[in-house]
């Protein structure tokens, strides 16, 4: 897709009115609003989930594991940049990292079996949807000591029939999610997302009414505590924590990995290469836990999702976002390799952007883009 052809996209997108804005914005409304939990995991249990992230490394940033370029990043936000503004991955790069506990409705780590098959958190999920059956899909924790947040917001990865955050890029289940046109093959999910963090000022910020409405936050300090969401149609965003001078280290890069310190249980490392560029103890860190079980309002939807009668292929839902954003008068080219082409995705990330959240507390405000 030529340059000025996208710009021509970007100039027909700005031409939005109001009302258009406001119908995006009210698509990313979860079916419930967030339900805070006390002291979801026993000391026993937090143990267990920071010896495996400790002994199991190293660990990679987000940034490294997720996203090709910075047009498949910025189709997870909730907009928020102007449409002049030329993104690189560097401007986000801070020093959170990632791993996968379970997957695949599986526990990748033995000692973890009763963490991830938690009777308590399956019936929170059920609750959540007033559902009648819920199995565990996934696990993964972040990691971070001292770090800014660039972020103004984003959605977790959706999943569809057929198409699923496992065998889908990151940026098409998102765009999927914000256009509305996927609701018949949503899969119901619900999240329960644990912080561990000392930092007095470090919350949580969602908007439970859409982003074009006023936020909410769970305030800090968050040690310990949950809340059960549908991440996945929920703006929402993890708050900067510790000190500044401490929140970029110097040397960090895409390769930089995280790791526990050998002989200290509470000693951790970020390393790029061979060289240790910053040490932390578990008190400095700020560390989530993000528990995700797939819901089904009864058995015939169970069935359904099960034997895979209705799904979708990516061939079909790249083909039904091209046709929506041409039935608007938007003229966009069908690319070669719609997948991976960076144009085409940051014209479809523009077709459903409404402006980013209108609103942040003012206890939370978004860093400034430290690579800017």
């Amino acid at each position: 897709m030529a340059r000025c052809a996208l710009s021509r996209i970007f100039e027909e997108i700005m031409m939005l009115d109001d009302a258009r804005k406001q119908y995006l914005s009210d698509i990313l409304r979860p079916a419930s609003p967030p339900r805070e939990i006390d002291k979801p995991f026993t000391e026993e249990q937090k143990r267990l989930l920071l010896d495996v992230v400790h002994d199991k490394g190293p660990w990679k940033l987000i940034l490294a594991q997720h996203f090709p370029n910075a047009e498949s990043l910025l189709a997870t936000f909730a907009g928020g940049f102007p449409d002049d503004f030329k993104p690189t991955l560097d401007m986000f790069l801070t020093p959170t990292f990632r791993g996968f506990l379970a997957n695949y409705s599986a526990v990748l780590y033995p000692e973890l079996h009763d963490v991830f098959y938690n009777e308590a958190f399956l019936n929170h999920a059920k609750s959540y949807w007033n559902a009648e059956y819920a199995k565990p899909q996934m696990m993964l924790f972040n990691i971070n000591g001292p770090c800014a947040n660039t972020d103004p917001g984003h959605l977790d990865t959706p999943s569809f029939r057929g198409v699923r955050y496992e065998n889908s890029p990151t940026w098409l289940c998102s765009v999927m999610g914000r256009s509305g046109l996927f609701k018949d093959y949503l899969i119901k999910m619900a999240q329960v997302i644990t912080w561990f963090s000392h930092d007095p000022a470090s919350g949580f910020t969602y908007w439970p009414n859409g982003p074009l409405a006023k936020p909410a936050r769970v305030q800090a300090p968050i040690y310990n505590r949950a809340v059960v969401v549908q991440n996945e149609m929920l703006v929402h965003r993890g708050e900067a924590n510790g000190p500044v001078e401490r929140r970029r280290p110097a040397g960090l890069a895409f390769d930089s990995v995280f790791t526990g310190e050998q002989g200290d249980s509470d000693g951790w490392v970020v390393k790029t290469g061979d060289q240790v560029i910053e040490r932390y103890h578990t008190d400095d860190l700020r560390f989530l836990v993000h528990w995700s079980a797939e819901v089904f309002s009864d058995f015939a939807e169970l069935k359904k999702n099960m034997e895979g009668t209705d799904d979708l292929t990516h061939e079909q839902a790249i083909d039904m976002l091209i046709k929506d954003v041409r039935s608007r008068g938007i003229q966009i080219e069908t690319p070669t390799d719609p997948l991976n082409d960076p144009v085409f995705i940051r014209a479809l990330n523009a077709a459903y952007n409404f402006g980013g959240p209108a609103e942040y507390p003012a206890e939370a405000p978004v860093d400034q883009l430290l690579a800017a």
